[in-house]
């Protein structure tokens, strides 16, 4: 193992044993490198990648401490990762996308509160009729964005937040090239508000992957 590598599993021992809690401040650096039996350079390494992907949180002039490990904070390392995927990957992407959102639609239908409900209808209703493509690969970001909010699931939240940027792209396609795209984008959508208002699981899950299925459908035809 490199001895960056061997850094980086010791402090993460620390931190999965509980030696080291969410926002504790590390011990100071010779006293770390001397109690893990480091050199201060590989330990330094290790602090510099373990800080990259939002485990430790290196103050200047203050030390270095564990961050709150909440999963959104840990899965912005997964949105980083994912926009280097290549082109011929976005199916695999949308895939992923087609097991995780019905289910985390199919939840909000359980738990999205009137005041949620009410934003993501105001959203459509501000969309219109006829947007333009790039306004509405925009707001459906963020429609299923409040969706998956809805189900309480921080965890489903911020690995659908990660996943939806491959997707991005071969959405603005599909509303460039396929006929009614943008028109049955908007009917789908009304759909899924409708069977989360009537607190119909089944139904908000079946909509929701039709919705995406539609996508990948376009994709695979067009490849």
């Amino acid at each position: 193992m490199a001895v960056t590598d061997e850094a980086i599993e010791k402090i993460k021992t620390m931190i999965v044993s509980g030696a080291l809690r969410p926002g504790a401040r590390l011990p100071k650096e010779s006293e770390l490198a001397a109690e893990l039996g480091l050199s201060r350079n590989s330990l330094r390494e290790a602090v510099r990648a373990l800080s990259l992907i939002r485990i430790l949180d290196v103050r200047q002039g203050d030390g270095t401490y564990v961050t709150s490990l909440d999963p959104q904070l840990l899965l912005e390392a997964l949105s980083f990762v994912v926009d280097f995927h290549r082109d011929d990957t976005v199916l695999e992407f949308l895939a992923v996308r087609r097991i995780l959102e019905p289910a985390a639609t199919a939840l909000a239908a359980t738990r999205i509160d009137e005041e949620q409900l009410n934003a993501l209808a105001e959203q459509l209703d501000r969309l219109g009729d006829e947007p333009s493509v790039e306004d509405l690969v925009a707001a459906d970001l963020e429609f299923h964005r409040g969706i998956v909010r809805g189900s309480g699931n921080s965890v489903l939240c911020s690995l659908l937040d990660g996943l939806s940027g491959p997707t991005t792209r071969a959405r603005i396609w599909r509303g460039l090239t396929q006929k009614d795209a943008v028109g049955r984008t908007l009917r789908e959508h009304r759909a899924i508000l409708a069977a989360l208002r009537d607190r119909d699981a089944e139904a908000a899950r079946s909509w929701s992957t039709v919705h995406i299925a539609s996508v990948e459908q376009w994709l695979r035809s067009t490849l």
